[in-house]
This record gives structure tokens, sequence and C-alpha cells, in this order.
């Protein structure tokens, strides 16, 4: 039987509280420094791995670790959560992200369907659609072929699908599947729009309106945005508009669009890249072919966070050294670095993946916690963050644990020697130097050049960015979200800290407004 419990009330955190501390300056440094190497390295999916040895941990931390993820049943409730129970308490749902990919326990019926069923359905009918418009069986108004896609949505509508194209793009271009150019409009800042229908033929762009509820303010007024630049230039917009939305939205039946396709409640915004809301824009941009090989690589990593042993589990492992720095160690962020320009996107999508799931203070039950909970997250591709915020990570009074990602091979092949090293070899000389660097410190009796080391950091290490890379990139990091609010005892699948925000601005634009609400308002022109 599953128990939810505090995580202030569980034996093994305590246990973990006493554990000593680990000097990393001097584990990493010399023979020591490369046993840990090889040692604390695990290997992912799509020829990943993830490698912890410049963390702040040693045999007993993870012994400790272990035993608070058996105490917490972090296994079972992860079981219990793709089995279809509702591990959603806020908003009383299921959490099914996972079922977009592939089928990891029982089949969970809900809405009175096969919920896998229902997801393999719509990939089905979006990659029939994507075949259509590359072919030419659907074409716009004249007859011509679409070159451009453009996703119009906000949040886990915007973020992890504008990650994900951006992270296969040059990809996708190398290997011959590169189908269709896509742009993303999200702000409601009537500039972001603009600047998108600039760079655009919109007579040869296919619109992908993307909103659970059909009611999005943003999204909405976007379309707008959008529908009156297509009927400018005396097109019609419902020839050049598809839908993603749910069910019972008023887009899903409407003649405004092309065709739509479903989503439902079970899957948040931020967990819905796998979905529909991703492969759409996706399908249309490299072909239904590399969608699906993006869906492999996350199914695949999904499998091994199944795993009861946590030394085997790289997202379970993750999440609890994450927790450990967190609630023992005290850290209060995480930074995102992938040495991949690729994914200069990436730690975007992973600040809202990570801070709306867990950035909570009451734990399942409504009960405030005393304990600490998600850190903030934020990140740069390096090398560019090296000449930005590295001075604070090396340097600064607080540490911030690092997260790195690199890969042995660039994506284009295309390459420089200079100086006797490629670009890519620079890169990685990179990546290694800072995890080192961090790690152990330089001694220098001029203190403003004295780094004191001990900044621990991971680093997931691949050969290189393939669409299996990325899902299973993707899944590990959405794993280890999901294993952390378990142990934090919170939910990690509502989002009820966005809506004050949003009433408050219907009342301003309504002009139902006193205090210092209509004095902004004022200030502003509103």
């Amino acid at each position: 039987m599953i128990t939810w419990n505090n995580l202030d009330t569980i034996a093994a955190y305590k246990e973990l509280q006493k554990v000593a501390p680990v000097n990393l300056a001097e584990t990493m440094t010399g023979e020591n420094g490369a046993d840990r190497v090889k040692k604390y390295n695990v290997p992912m999916a799509a020829g990943l791995a993830y490698n912890y040895a410049a963390k702040q941990v040693d045999d007993d931390t993870l012994n400790a670790l272990a035993k608070l993820a058996e105490e917490m049943q972090l296994s079972e409730k992860f079981e219990a959560l793709y089995n279809g129970e509702v591990i959603n308490t806020g908003e009383k749902r299921m959490v099914l992200h996972h079922m977009t990919r592939g089928q990891l326990g029982e089949a969970v019926v809900a809405d009175g369907v096969d919920k896998r069923s229902f997801y393999v359905d719509q990939q089905e009918k979006i990659a029939e659609l994507a075949n259509k418009v590359h072919n030419g069986q659907i074409t716009n108004g004249a007859g011509e072929k679409f070159t451009t896609v453009v996703q119009i949505g906000i949040g886990g509508s915007d973020l992890g699908p504008r990650a994900m194209y951006l992270a296969l793009e040059n990809w996708a271009k190398v290997n011959h599947t590169f189908k269709m150019e896509a742009k993303f409009i999200s702000n409601v800042d009537p500039d972001d729009a603009a600047a998108v229908l600039n760079t655009i033929d919109v007579a040869h762009s296919l619109f992908v309106l993307v909103s659970k509820s059909g009611t999005t303010l943003e999204t909405l007024t976007n379309e707008s945005f959008v529908k009156d630049a297509l009927k400018n230039a005396g097109l019609d917009p419902s020839k050049h508009m598809i839908a993603v939305t749910s069910e019972t939205s008023p887009l899903a039946k409407s003649d405004d669009y092309l065709a739509a396709f479903f989503m439902d409640d079970y899957i948040g915004g931020r967990f819905s890249s796998t979905s529909g809301v991703g492969g759409a824009v996706l399908s249309l941009a490299f072909g239904p072919e590399v969608f699906a090989q993006f869906l492999e690589g996350a199914a695949e990593e999904d499998k091994l966070a199944k795993n009861k042993d946590v030394f085997s589990n790289p997202a379970m492992l993750d999440a609890l050294i994450g927790v450990y720095e967190r609630n023992v160690l005290g850290y209060q962020s995480t930074v995102v670095l992938p040495y991949s320009q690729a994914l200069s996107r990436f730690p975007a999508h992973l600040q809202q993946l990570d801070m709306e799931s867990n950035g909570k203070s009451v734990n399942r039950f409504g009960e405030p916690v005393t304990y600490l909970t998600g850190p903030a997250i934020f990140g740069e591709p390096g090398t560019n963050g090296q000449h930005s915020f590295y001075q604070l990570l090396h340097q600064g009074t607080d540490i911030i644990p690092l997260q790195f990602v690199g890969f042995k091979n660039s994506q284009m092949g295309r390459d420089v020697v200079i100086q006797d090293s490629t670009s890519q070899q620079k890169l990685c000389a990179n990546v290694v130097a800072q995890i080192v660097a961090f790690a152990c410190g330089k001694d220098d009796e001029n203190r403003n050049k004295n780094f004191e080391g001990g900044r621990p950091s991971s680093i997931i290490i691949g050969d290189q960015l393939t669409p299996q890379a990325l899902g299973a990139l993707l899944s590990h990091f959405e794993n280890k979200v999901m294993y952390q609010g378990f142990v934090w005892n919170i939910n990690s699948f509502d989002q009820e800290g966005v809506q004050l925000g949003k009433v408050l601005a219907k009342k301003v634009l309504a002009h139902d407004t006193d205090g210092a609400l209509k004095a902004y308002s004022d200030l502003l022109h509103i």
C-alpha cells in the first residue's frame, strides 16, 4: 500500500542529514577523481550516460539516498502514476504524458477510451496530415505547397515544442529530413506576432493554434492577429490554420480550421512535447518519422525510470542527489548548461518544467511544508555562459549545482582545425575544464584569483544530439522532476500559482479595478 508522507517524517531523511559532507575538491583531485569518473556513471537510453562523479556524494550518501527512495516508495508511486491512479490531486486527474510514447504498465481507460490508443490515433492523424502537406495533397488556396509552419501557443504549448524544434533543426537539414521551417508566436506583446509575420510569406504558411481549453487569452489574441494578417493578404484563414485542442473546446469542431487534433486533461502543458502539442509542429517541420524517433528515445528512457534499483535509474538518482543538495546542503538554485547550441532553448523549457511543477509550499493535501522544495532553474548554452554568469558560479557567495550536457560530435559535421584542434574539440575541452575547475578550484595567494572549488556538477554525455537522444534527454528531466515531487510530497502536476495573475488581468481589461490595481492600470494607460 502506498503512503504519502512529508519528507521530514521519513527516517531515511534523518539518516541522510547525519551523513558527513563530501570534500569535493579532495575527492576529485588526482587518481581519486579519475576513479570517481569511471565509478559514478549510469547508462541512459539512446547512448547517453549520466555521470555524477563531480557531485558531493560518496557511498555513504548514496546508500542513504537509496534508503530514502525505498522508504518514500518512489518506484511504487511511479507505477501508480503510469497505471492510471489519480496522482494530480489538486485537479483530481490522472497523469498520462508517458503514455504518449509507450505503454509502461496496465491499460488505462478514461473518458470511455483506451488512452494509449487515443494518443496513437492522434499521432497517426497528425502524421497523415503532415504527409499530405509535404506531398502537396493539402495546399493553400492557390494550390501551392506550404513552406512554413507557425505554432501559436504559450507556456507549455510554446517552450517545449520550440526547444525541441531548435534542437533538431540542423540535424534534420544535414540528414535530409527538413520539410518546413517552423516559427513560434507566444507572447501577447504585439511585437512578437508582428516580428514573426514580417519574416514569413503568409500565403505559404500553415498556422498551428494550440490551446487545450480553446480560451487562452494570449493564444486567441495572437490567433486574431494572424487571421487579420491573412485577411489583409486576401487569404482565407480557414485554409491556413489547424488546431490542437481538447475534444470539448470551442475549437474542436470549428469550420475555422483545416483540421483539429486532440489532447486531454491528463497531460500538463509542460509535459506535452511528446503529445500532439509537439507532434503537429515537429511532424510538419521534420516529417512524422523523425517525431517517431523522438518518441522512441523518450519511451526507452521511461523504461529505465521504472528500475527499482536507484543506481540503474538515472532519473531517480539525479532527483535524489538534487533533493540532497536542496534539503541537506541548502543550495537554492540549479543551473543547466548544455554545451550544444542546438539546445539553446532547452534550459528555458526546463525552467518551466521544474519551477511550475515543484514550486509549491503545500503538500499533496494542501498542508504547508516546513522544508525547501523546488530550486530556481536557469541556464544558457556553453561556452556563451562562460563569458556571462560563470563568474558568480565560480566565485560567488552562493554554491549553485550545475547540470552539464555535452556531445562528442556536432550535429552538422562541419568543422575546421585551428591551433591543432577542431571547434568541437574546443567545445568539449571547455566543458571538461569547467567540471574540474568547479570541483577542485585553485589556490592563489591573491584572494581575487583564488577558486575555492567544491562546486558540484553532473553531466549527461552523448555521441550526438539525434531525435532519439533528445527524446531520452527530455524524458530524463521530466522523470527527475516527477521523482523530486514525490520526495517532497507535493503535487507536481497542477499550477495554481499562474492563475491569480490571469484573474486580475481580466479585471484590469474590464476596468473593474480599485486601489493599487487601478493606480498601476492608470500608469500604463489601460
